[in-house]
């Protein structure tokens, strides 16, 4: 499973590229609001730090205006994927973007017959929010595997993309059903490294090795 890191911010972006497990990047309207830089800059910079899939949401909401923001967008670099709301003019969108051949993610997806619309207009990613569904008393995963289920009676060619992942589990689970894709804040990415067993070991290893150091000395 690919490992994307869900932010717009560079300094973290840059410190992940150098872990070797990250293979992309998405973000939002949200994320890329908090930096200090116009939306192109941003995206120049992630380009230049990851070399792999980059999700840009378009702001319109209009089929022919999404258009001409993602056919701006996808000239900044080869990688650009173009991230579109799962609604009526933005399956209309991704009909046209599909045959022209620019990538598309199409995002806040809650239910798998959403997730099979993207997926007969050709959508390159389908971004089911499995976390929000959590906060609203549903069970996110769930939807993760209705929606394999589903792309593989049809040999569906859109790659599931679980997203709004808020913890470790969100991850293993996606991985355990066959999500293509987990897209990842940067808090929870470090998470992953994570476990009390492999500090303590490591600590009494250390502790052992110290201690013969010690001993060969006397």
């Amino acid at each position: 499973m690919k490992l994307f890191i869900d932010t717009a911010n560079l300094e973290e972006i840059q410190d992940a590229a150098t872990w070797g497990i990250v293979d992309g990047v998405t973000t939002n309207p949200s994320l890329a609001a908090k930096e200090k830089k116009t939306f192109e800059e941003t995206l120049e910079g992630i380009v230049k730090l990851i070399d792999g899939p980059i999700s840009a949401e378009v702001v319109s909401l209009e089929a022919s205006k999404m258009i001409q923001e993602a056919r701006k967008l996808s000239k900044v670099h080869s990688n650009i994927v173009i991230k579109i709301p799962l609604i009526q003019e933005g399956i209309k969108a991704v009909r046209t973007l599909s045959s022209e051949g620019i990538k598309t993610n199409v995002t806040l997806c809650f239910s798998a017959v959403q997730a099979l619309l993207a997926a007969k207009v050709g959508a390159t990613y389908v971004s089911p929010f499995v976390g929000r569904l959590d906060d609203n008393g549903q069970n996110g995963m769930e939807l993760i595997r209705e929606i394999r289920e589903v792309y593989d009676n049809y040999g569906f060619k859109t790659q599931i993309l679980t997203a709004s992942v808020r913890h470790p589990q969100h991850i293993l689970e996606a991985a355990k059903i066959g999500s293509d894709v987990a897209t990842v804040p940067y808090k929870v990415l470090k998470q992953l490294y994570n476990h009390p067993l492999t500090t303590i070991g490591l600590d009494k290893f250390l502790k052992d090795w110290s201690g013969m150091l010690q001993a060969t000395k006397v």
